[in-house]
């Protein structure tokens, strides 16, 4: 029976790539279910033998591990440079859709109160 070892779910393409190669490097043989056409299905990495488990997990977590070392030394890197994108300068970058955006909320924000408080005086 197949078993779940990772799910894809917000993985980014180039993380699920380097899994998929650390698998085949290793000789663990796999199926990848996608999302479907609409999009409702579990995107995952599937082991085909169950004793397979151990050792993937293993090399998973190992790769996770020095991913996270990886991606916390370029974000620092990006941060010490100022290159890094934060709130403040994707507003700066895009003003306009910032204010598109937060007009859309507004209106939602204002028609849901509107209705529920006319509503509410109803009865």
């Amino acid at each position: 029976m197949s078993t779940l070892l990772f799910r894809l779910t917000n993985v980014p393409e180039d993380e699920a790539d380097e899994i998929r190669a650390l698998l085949q490097s290793n000789g663990i043989d796999y199926y990848e279910t996608s999302a479907g056409n609409w999009g409702i299905s579990m995107p995952a990495l599937w082991l085909i033998k169950d004793e397979d488990l151990f050792k993937a997990r293993q090399l998973l977590d190992e790769y996770q591990h020095q991913r996270l070392i990886t991606e916390r030394e370029k974000y620092l890197q990006l941060k010490k440079s100022g290159a890094n994108i934060s709130f403040i300068s994707s507003i700066k970058e895009r003003p306009l859709r910032f204010i598109v955006y937060l007009g859309a909320i507004l209106l939602i924000l204002y028609a849901s109160f509107k209705m529920v408080f006319e509503f509410g005086l109803k009865f």
